[in-house]
């Protein structure tokens, strides 16, 4: 068989290897001849014994088959199926030395993407207890054997691995998951069938307020027909007297989105409450919320600290979800705007405003760029814009009417460090300058790194 002569390894081959450095999803990265091997549960200095087992024109993937040296950043992993699942891909790493490797991803992407090699970029603010710490999980429900069963697919496929502890949510929230399913079991409920689109129930998902102990239960299922609910919804009450709402959502198409378009509701309302910095927030099933409350706190108050306002100042939030950081900002604002393109959102952030008697707040409903150029027109004019958009990041109309309006600051708020550089490229260009990023970790024991960047005008 002709093997390709310009990759100096082939599939099964074993070499021994010295890891140099982590990829941005904190993959191990060793060399052969300049071919770059990405290797799982690795970390920078360690040699080990590695199994290819993938190659491609320009990298490949092999597995440590034996670590012959341990980094002195390497800490015993919770449980091997995490690092399969990709639930916490850096478990293996002190969690010092996880900060660190966020800050410098940010790093990475100034100077390779924005062309910015000299930025500010603080400490990356971390947790003391970084574990337990998600307010949300959404766990996929499946039949192994002959049970209903729920966990969390391998990675890069929906083989289900059976779980009950995930370690990064919240105890409670992975104590309701098995009474939730062991309810399920008793009433003989049939798991979904990806394979042949049969069965019923697709995830079970937890919402938990972090500060009141509210929570939700969301069932989502392939048809209406949950049977029999008469049954399952005062079982689940009876076993978690936490629960406020019971919500089950339709979703009867082939599709990886956990969600579908129909819901009903079995119990309650389809809201929980929480509260952050002082102010309490109504959250639908839908809701965007972030995932990890007490970090989330941090991330708001480097916002309001970067955002300096003084009570004299005309602010512009987009994206502004459910209102969470427009009515943090509106305590020190003479008025902020809220712009967020789902509407069910906007009807959140508004009864929100009324339910923590703040005035000086409107919100509008529609795409953030869509509405921020129509502003621009108008020649609306802000002293602050703060965006805290998708991992997508913002669209280039936006960033251009942002550079119209000339307001004096910006504040970004972003998930992704690749499409915060490349727009912090173009606001440079438009005659903006980067003060300082300060990352945050939301995610700990991932790779995900969340960050808030101050611009102010030139």
């Amino acid at each position: 068989m002709k093997t390709n002569k310009t990759i100096p390894v082939q599939k099964n081959e074993k070499h021994t290897v010295k890891i140099e450095d982590l990829t941005h999803e904190g993959m191990g990265v060793a060399k052969i001849d300049g071919y770059p091997l990405f290797i799982e549960d690795a970390l920078p200095g360690e040699e080990m014994e590695v199994k290819i087992h993938k190659t491609g024109k320009s990298f490949g993937y092999a597995k440590s088959m034996k670590r012959l040296t341990s980094s002195q950043n390497r800490v015993e992993i919770k449980d091997e199926n995490f690092t399969r699942a990709g639930i916490t891909p850096l478990q293996h790493m002190h969690y010092p030395a996880q900060l660190s490797f966020k800050k410098q991803q940010i790093k990475n992407v100034m100077k390779r993407i924005a062309k910015l090699s000299d930025v500010k970029i603080l400490d990356t603010k971390g947790m003391t207890e970084p574990w337990g710490y998600r307010n949300k999980a959404s766990v996929p429900v499946r039949k192994i054997g002959e049970k209903l069963t729920t966990g969390f697919f391998r990675k890069n496929s929906h083989d289900l691995i059976a779980m009950e502890n995930f370690h990064i949510q919240d105890p409670k929230i992975d104590q309701a998951i098995i009474k939730v399913r062991d309810i399920m079991r008793t009433y003989n409920v049939k798991p979904y069938n990806e394979k042949d689109n049969t069965g019923n129930l697709r995830h079970i998902i937890v919402r938990r307020g972090y500060y009141t102990g509210e929570m939700m239960i969301v069932l989502v299922t392939r048809t209406a027909k949950l049977f029999p609910a008469s049954k399952i919804i005062p079982d689940i009450t009876e076993a978690l007297p936490e629960v406020v709402s019971i919500v089950q959502n339709v979703n009867p198409t082939r599709t990886n989105t956990i969600l579908g378009e129909d819901a009903i509701v079995l119990f309650g309302e389809d809201k929980y409450t929480d509260t952050l910095l002082g102010k309490t927030y109504e959250i639908s099933h839908r809701s965007f919320y972030q995932v990890n409350p007490t970090q989330t706190e941090k991330l708001y108050n480097v916002v309001l600290d970067f955002a300096a306002l003084t009570g004299e100042e005309t602010v512009i939030d987009a994206y502004s979800g459910i209102g969470t950081i427009t009515l943090t900002l509106a305590d020190n604002a003479k008025h902020v705007y809220g712009i967020e393109s789902i509407e069910p959102a906007v009807e959140n952030a508004k009864t929100n405003a009324k339910l923590n008697n703040v005035e000086n707040v409107t919100f509008e409903a529609g795409l953030a760029e869509e509405v921020m150029v129509e502003w621009s027109k108008e020649g609306r004019k802000a002293d602050l814009v703060v965006v805290d958009p998708p991992r997508k990041g913002l669209e280039e109309a936006f960033i251009n009417a942002v550079i119209d309006m000339q307001p004096a600051k910006m504040v970004y708020v972003s998930c992704n460090p690749a499409t915060l550089a490349r727009d912090v490229a173009l606001l440079t260009e438009g005659g903006y300058t980067v003060e300082k990023i300060q990352p945050v970790d939301l995610f700990p024991q991932t790779s995900h790194v969340e960050s808030v960047t101050l611009l102010t005008k030139n």
